[in-house]
């Protein structure tokens, strides 16, 4: 029964072929997290899509999602607020660029941009 998982091949076009067999992808492994000297971070406000609530947007994170998530936790703690930390994106509560951008090059993250 495990073997016909319809969830997993969503998408695919029907074969006729008595024969054939679906072969899954193979998962692609996390990329290395990138030491904090060569992370290239821009921090951003955003209030698209938050009914007009400010959120500082940190992006350009490249690694790990536990370490995104670690930093995340991180940047919240030392913020006093809330967020969150996914898709290679963290968001802070409210307006926090100075704070968060003063922060990340504390922690080592040179190369931390305010972007607009």
């Amino acid at each position: 029964m495990a073997d016909n998982d319809w969830k997993k091949r969503l998408g695919v076009v029907f074969s006729t072929d008595p024969d054939f067999k679906y072969e899954e992808e193979p998962l692609t492994e996390e990329a290395e997290t990138l030491p904090p000297s060569s992370q290239k971070l821009i921090v951003a406000i955003d209030r698209k899509g938050r009914a007009g609530k400010q959120v500082t947007l940190v992006k350009g994170f490249q690694g790990k999602e536990d370490d995104l998530k670690a930093l995340g936790k991180a940047l919240k703690v030392k913020c006093g607020t809330g967020g969150s930390a996914s898709d290679g994106e963290i968001l802070i509560q409210g307006d926090m660029r100075d704070k968060v951008v003063q922060i990340l090059q504390q922690m080592g993250y040179a190369k931390a941009k305010r972007g607009n």
